[in-house]
């Protein structure tokens, strides 16, 4: 592990607040994943996939996506019961992961450079674990690798759900008791510390997402099962065998980049230095006054450790070429 390295404030694009990029249906293996594409802006420009969290969706990349758009030629999905996908029937990290693998597979992109945010996170290790052929390079951004406090976790208040029977319906009777507005101030304060940082046009856009959300019948069910799979994905990694997202995470040879906010609220804080320390060839990035989604809260700064990683990759691969 080592401290991440950060490409120059003056190379960025200027400060823009793009809108959502466009988005498609694409149908395979039986199931419709949605995928917003940002349009890579130079000839050059590498493969690159960005995997989101727990309640989140493609959207939460924008920023990130557009301000790497020159050196990356972005894709986004929504996970299966997320965002504008359709349901998927099981709702665990190696079904999401298996998802991911296929969709690099039916896209014919890899490898690639791939991102992950919380859930999305534990889900971008198993594959570059599983898949090292298809990933170039691996950011994490708060991962949610297994901690067992949840008292260091927002999420902890959820626990009691994922003993009750049928613990989505209560789930959905909660969230028809909230006003889609105020729903999208509970998620931003729990993901953000600093809410000036998010300009109007997100907090538009973040209530535009929880619309659909309430108009989609499986979403509850969605997010109940989801969590309740990467709570079993925890404790297997505290169990003897090979599903531990841990020694997962300690078998990736992809170079890569974890960064961590130290108001996270939502995954312990010492969880993404804990990762680096695992993972062979890393580098960390801990952001002061930063939440859980440093993508959205400080994108410009996740940006420029990007572009380090990519410019460290780079100067390995070739010294690489030069050596064979």
């Amino acid at each position: 592990m080592k401290p991440a390295t950060l490409w120059p404030e003056r190379l960025l694009p200027a400060h823009s607040v793009p809108p959502p990029w466009p988005g498609r249906e694409v149908r395979f293996d039986g199931a419709v994943t949605y995928v917003r594409e940002t349009p890579a802006t130079s000839p050059d420009a590498e493969p690159a996939l960005y995997v989101h969290g727990l309640g989140g969706s493609s959207q939460n990349w924008t920023d990130l996506a557009g301000l790497l758009a020159d050196r990356l030629d972005g894709q986004a999905i929504d996970l299966p019961g997320f965002g504008r996908s359709e349901p998927g029937r099981r709702y665990t990290v190696p079904v999401f992961a298996e998802r991911v693998i296929r969709w690099i597979e039916y896209s014919d992109r890899g490898p690639v450079h791939l991102f992950g945010n919380s859930l999305g996170g534990a889900i971008s290790v198993r594959v570059a674990a599983l898949r090292p052929d298809l990933v170039r390079t691996l950011t994490l951004v708060s991962p949610a690798l297994p901690f067992l406090d949840f008292r260091r976790s927002l999420q902890g208040r959820m626990l009691p759900l994922l003993a009750i029977p049928r613990g989505e319906r209560v789930a959905a009777w909660r969230l028809a008791q909230l006003a889609p507005e105020v729903m999208a101030q509970q998620v931003m304060e729990a993901c953000v510390a600093d809410l000036s940082r998010i300009s109007d046009q997100r907090r538009r856009e973040a209530l535009e997402e929880i619309r659909v959300r309430y108009e989609a019948a499986h979403y509850a069910a969605a997010y109940v099962r989801t969590f309740r799979g990467l709570v079993s994905s925890f404790v297997r990694s505290y169990l003897p065998g090979s599903g531990s997202l841990w020694r997962m995470a300690g078998s990736v040879r992809a170079p890569s980049l974890v960064i961590g906010g130290r108001q996270d609220r939502l995954v312990d804080v010492r969880v993404a230095p804990q990762a680096a320390r695992v993972i062979p060839d890393s580098r960390l990035l801990m952001i002061n006054g930063v939440g859980h989604v440093a993508q959205l809260e400080v994108p410009r700064l996740v940006a420029r450790a990007v572009l380090g990683l990519l410019a460290e990759a780079g100067a390995s691969a070739r010294r690489a070429d030069l050596a064979g």
